[in-house]
Parts: C-alpha cells; structure tokens; sequence
C-alpha cells in the first residue's frame, strides 16, 4: 500500500500565484519572450529562489500553465463527446464560457502555431469521436465535410471571434456553429 504525499499547501499556493502572475503578465505584455523569471517573481510577490524550487525556467512554468489550460480544454469538451443528443448547444456553449473567460490569455496562446494546433487537435479527436460514435449507430452521411475542414473551419469560428467578435455571445457563437454544422456530428 502506498501513501500518497499530500503537497504542502504554501507550496501549492506559491505555483498557483507564479501561475497567475506569468497570466497576466502575458496578457499585459502580449509576448511570451517577454517574459522572464524575475517579472513573474514580481508579480507574484515571491523571490527567484522560490521560483526555482518549483519551475525549471520560465519555459516549464509556461508549458505547465498550458498544459493545464488544454487539460481544462478537454475535459470542457468531453461531454460533447459522449452527449446522447446531436444538436448539443449547451456543451458547446458550456466549452465556449471557458474560451471567453480566458479570451485574453488566448488571443495571446493563438499567436503561435505550436497552441493553435493542440486546439486543432482537441477539435479534431473531439469531431472524429463523434463520427465514430455515429457511424456506430448507423447514422453515416455521404455529405458530411472532411474533419480536416470541419475542424479548422471551427478553429477559425473561435480565433475570429476571440479578435474580432468577442461581442458576440458564447450561446450566440455555439448557435451558429451548430447551425453552420447541422450535417456533421459534432455539436
């Protein structure tokens, strides 16, 4: 029998404010190569020493605040994966809130390929699932458009709005995905 560790709690809570620091510092300065380790230890009103006793560098804290962004990401979309009903809104538009209320980290994460593609890739397992899951229970269509299209039409419904149309409502974003869609299985 093994006894899992608990982390200690000043140290869960000084990665959680390096966590939000290097947020908003990227929000701010709209560059990841801005950002150093010092302008983060600021932010957070912690020490460098502190900084390394939980991070590599500025690239792991990066890659961890990521990585937990598109963990949080996929588990938003699972239930549109297993969802019973096709024309499912309201997972679509659940996934969208969380889009919009980190719209700023993201139209900074969208400027580079590398994260435009894991998102590609959430979409893309997300669609194929769904065509998976359909053709399971006999529902195939000829028309449907290739995933390749399908997701990247999607990914630039979502960039497009992050930029530019961010009045837009979430609901409003997912009813005209949806309706753009009514052939494909994915919302």
């Amino acid at each position: 029998m093994t006894i899992e560790k608990k982390e200690d709690p000043r140290a869960v809570r000084s990665k959680k404010l390096f966590k939000q620091a290097a947020l908003s510092l990227l929000i701010e300065q709209h560059s990841i190569s801005q950002l150093t380790v010092q302008k983060v230890a600021d932010r957070a009103e912690l020490n460098r020493a502190t900084f390394y006793l939980h991070f590599e560098d500025i690239h792991d804290l990066m890659s961890i605040v990521t990585n937990d962004i598109f963990d949080e990401l996929s588990i938003k979309l699972e239930p549109l994966v297993n969802s019973e009903i096709h024309d499912n809104r309201e997972g679509l538009t659940v996934f969208l809130d969380y889009i919009y209320e980190n719209r700023k980290f993201f139209a900074v994460l969208f400027e580079y390929k590398h994260y435009e593609g894991r998102l590609f890739g959430l979409f893309k397992q997300l669609i194929e699932a769904r065509r998976d899951r359909a053709k399971n229970e006999g529902r195939i269509s000829k028309d449907w458009v290739s995933i390749e299209i399908l997701t990247a039409s999607i990914i630039g419904i979502i960039m497009w709005w992050i930029r530019e149309g961010i009045h837009f409502s979430s609901e409003h974003i997912a009813n005209q995905i949806t309706q753009l869609y009514k052939k494909s299985p994915i919302t």
